[in-house]
């Protein structure tokens, strides 16, 4: 789970035409080479998993529908690709077992790429990178330099979460309590049951937006080189397509667009 981070894109154009190449005419290779986006999906249908519960990335509207940056990027990555997207909401902890049981074809939710994670699923190229942030009551005591005898908390199953166990958990007086979410982990904040919340600084934003008496961000950002990126099972092609697509939205000036509508400057 920004201010400016540091950006890690690589460039990665892998196209239909050459797969094309081998088996078509000097003619027809041409032709495939010349399409917007000439590749295995277009036209299908992409079932994509996000999970609805992580503002500004992705949430869940009153009426059911599902939006947020990962929503916006998904779509206008299925209409560089010309195909369909059908985007469903899928719970954090269960999000890569339900894409390795082929539920859905990808997922795009403010997944981290982590060493973990690798081992299990392929990852896109990066089309987001975060920074972490403290989260705490701008009246109490909180000294990030300082942290003993504090009840911390976060999201499990994430970059912040594991970071609160590998330097916070069990040392110097120290609790972590980890959430399902962080609607939960900021509840807690909220009602005095913990004395910060580790984040990524985009979701805290978005949460001070809501609640601007009383709380803020505490202390320099964390910059734990913390890339975000799609995940697809383990040698499906269509990791190529997503980074076609993804370096010609980025190129074209889409993604960035898209990054200032949801998250502002």
């Amino acid at each position: 789970m920004m201010s400016t981070s540091r950006l890690l894109w690589s460039s990665m154009t892998i196209t239909a035409a050459l797969a094309l190449s081998a088996c078509s005419s000097p003619q027809d290779s041409t032709d495939a080479s010349g399409d917007a986006q000439a590749d295995g999906s277009a036209g299908k249908t992409l079932r994509i998993a996000t999970e609805g519960a992580y503002p500004p990335f992705n949430y869940t509207n009153a009426d059911g529908s599902l939006a947020g940056y990962d929503i916006d990027v998904a779509n206008a990555l299925c209409e560089q690709m010309q195909a369909k997207c059908e985007i469903v909401a899928q719970e954090w902890d269960g999000i890569i077992p339900g894409l390795l049981a082929q539920k859905y074809d990808a997922v795009v939710a403010g997944m981290s790429i982590t060493p973990e994670r690798q081992e299990k699923v392929d990852f896109t190229e990066p089309y987001f990178a975060n920074t972490m942030v403290w989260l705490t009551d701008t009246q109490g005591s909180f000294d990030p330099m300082v942290i003993k005898n504090l009840t911390l908390g976060g999201q499990r199953s994430t970059t912040p979460g594991a970071y609160l166990q590998d330097n916070y958990d069990g040392k110097d007086g120290n609790s972590v309590q980890l959430y399902d979410n962080y609607d939960n982990a900021y509840l807690d904040l909220k009602s005095g049951r913990s004395d910060a919340v580790l984040a990524e600084k985009v979701s805290a934003k978005s949460w001070l937006k809501d609640n601007p008496d009383g709380f803020g961000m505490i202390g320099d950002e964390i910059d734990n080189d913390d890339n975000i990126a799609i995940a697809v099972r383990k040698g499906d092609p269509l990791r190529d397509d997503f980074n076609k697509a993804l370096s010609e939205i980025r190129s074209n000036g889409k993604l960035a667009s898209l990054e200032k509508a949801n998250f502002g400057q």
